[in-house]
C-alpha cells in the first residue's frame, strides 16, 4: 500500500505539479483546494502520512487549518507548508502552529519530494523506537500512530472512532460515561452526547463479532461503556 500525502492547494497548476513529483516518487497524493475540504475528509477517516499546506487559501486559511489539526487530529502528522508568503514573521507563525518545515515559492519539485521522504523516513524511524502499544484480545492499540491492528490486519478507523477507543482502552479500569468520553475526545465540556453513543455503535461493528452482543465494548448500566481487555 501506498503512502498517502494530503495536499492542500487552491492552484490547480501547482496542486497538479506537487502530486505528479509525489506519484513518481511511488507516493498516493490527495489534492485538495480548501481547508473545509481537507478537514471533511479527514473527519470521514482518511489518514495521511503527511500534509502539504499551503497558506494562501479560500476561506479558512492555512494557519487556521494547522490550528484545527494539531488541536483535533494527530500530532504526529508532520505538515509541510508551501507558501509564497516568506515573511519572517508568516514563517514563525507557521512553525509556531505546529508546521515542521516551511518552504517558500517557487520551489523546485524534486527538493520538495526529497523533503517528504527525510521527513517520513525520520517519523518510521522515531515511532519505531518509542511506540506504545496496548493489545486487548487480537488486538493491538499503537498508541503513537494512532492505528488498530488485528493480527497484522489494519483496521480502518476514522479519527474520532480510534480516539474514543484509545479512551476507553487508556481506562479500562472502570467505566466512562459519555460526558467523560466527551470532554476527552471532543475537547467541549458541552455538547451533543449522543455523539459518544454514536461512535461506540461504529466502533462495535468494526472490531465485535456480534455488535449486538458486544464482548469489547461493555455498556454499565448507569454508568457509561467499558473495554473489556481479556475478552478471547
Amino acid at each position: 500500500m501506498k503512502t498517502k500525502i494530503l495536499v492542500v492547494e487552491d492552484v490547480p497548476e501547482m496542486a497538479e505539479l506537487i502530486c505528479m513529483y509525489l506519484e513518481k516518487a511511488e507516493f498516493e497524493p490527495l489534492a485538495l483546494d480548501t481547508a473545509e475540504k481537507a478537514l471533511e475528509k479527514l473527519d470521514e477517516g482518511y489518514d495521511p502520512a503527511l500534509i502539504i499546506l499551503d497558506l494562501n487559501l479560500p476561506g479558512m486559511s492555512g494557519f487556521d487549518f494547522l490550528k484545527t489539526f494539531r488541536k483535533n487530529y494527530k500530532a504526529s502528522v508532520p505538515v509541510i507548508i508551501v507558501s509564497a508568503r516568506d515573511a519572517d514573521e508568516d514563517i514563525i507563525a507557521g512553525l509556531g502552529f505546529g508546521a515542521d518545515e516551511f518552504v517558500t515559492k517557487p520551489f523546485s519539485p524534486k527538493v520538495l519530494v526529497a523533503r517528504v521522504q527525510a521527513k517520513l523516513s525520520r517519523l518510521c524511524a522515531t515511532q519505531a523506537s518509542v511506540e506504545e502499544t496496548i493489545q486487548f484480545g487480537p488486538y493491538t492499540v499503537f498508541c503513537n500512530s494512532c492505528i488498530l491492528k488485528k493480527g497484522t490486519e489494519k483496521i480502518p478507523l476514522s479519527t474520532k472512532e480510534y480516539a474514543v477507543l484509545e479512551y476507553l482502552v487508556k481506562n479500562s479500569s472502570q467505566p466512562a460515561s459519555p460526558e467523560q468520553i466527551f470532554s476527552a475526545v471532543w475537547k467541549n465540556q458541552f455538547g451533543d452526547m449522543t455523539a459518544v453513543g454514536v461512535y461506540v455503535q461504529r466502533l462495535r461493528k468494526k472490531i465485535e463479532d456480534n455488535p449486538a452482543n458486544p464482548k469489547y465494548i461493555k455498556t454499565v448500566f448507569g454508568m457509561g461503556y467499558q473495554l473489556c481487555m481479556d475478552s478471547v
